[in-house]
């Protein structure tokens, strides 16, 4: 095929017959299968898994006056603040690198987890609402139930404080029972108290309370996602 009149052979103008056709792929046979996502050998997978058995092998270092037994992992970064302490200006720029990689990749983990947190719960009220005023009472409440998801914007937090699976509300609807009981119960002990004169029973019946007092205030506790 002959050159257009006109058209100028040069830099970034290669001849007309080695120019690709339009239309027409310039490598018809397409990308090898297999190169571009290639999956890690077992070598590489069995590399790694030494590798990750040596950093966490214990090793016994020296601690002030002290041995202790710590993994290999924390010796090498302890020694690295060591000499970043020391003013070694490598050890100190690499310590700042992981340091800020390690809380950077903290502070996305719990953002993640309190913008999941945030949606869940308005997601959840709304769709409870929902049933409310279509009075739909056949389906059964989510776990966990948005009532549990506690958000405080303030702190940025966000804790689930009841059940997060249907066996997890089975020991928790235990739990309430065995607290209604106790209130009951306190409640039957104190007005025996009341008309008790034996010093031996008394005795006997204000146990009983405290008994079931110290019960009562664990469940509640638990109630509120606190720590026993």
């Amino acid at each position: 095929m002959g050159a257009k009149p006109g058209y100028e052979v040069g830099y970034g103008k290669p001849p007309e017959a080695s120019q690709f056709r339009k239309g027409v792929s310039g490598n018809p046979r397409g990308r090898p299968k297999g190169r571009k996502t290639k999956a890690p050998t077992l070598n590489e997978e069995r590399m790694k898994a030494i590798i990750l058995d040596e950093a966490y092998r214990t090793i016994t270092v020296r601690d002030g006056d002290r041995n202790v037994s710590v993994p290999i992992a924390r010796a090498v970064l302890r020694s690295l603040a060591v000499n970043a302490v020391k003013g070694q200006h490598r050890s100190q720029r690499l310590f700042s690198e992981l340091l800020a990689g390690v809380e950077t990749s903290n502070k996305a983990a719990h953002d993640e987890w309190l913008q999941t947190a945030i949606d869940y719960k308005i997601d959840w009220e709304q769709e409870l609402f929902r049933r409310q005023a279509l009075g739909i009472v056949h389906l059964p409440d989510p776990l966990p139930h948005p009532d549990h998801v506690l958000i405080d914007l303030n702190r940025g937090t966000a804790r689930i404080i009841g059940p997060s699976t249907k066996q997890e509300k089975a020991r928790w609807d235990e739990m309430i029972a065995r607290k209604d009981d106790h209130l009951e119960n306190l409640r039957s002990v104190r007005a025996m108290l009341k008309d008790e004169t034996d010093p031996k029973m008394r005795e006997i019946l204000e146990r009983e309370i405290a008994y079931d007092q110290k019960i009562i205030a664990m469940i509640k506790r638990v109630e509120r996602g606190e720590q026993l």
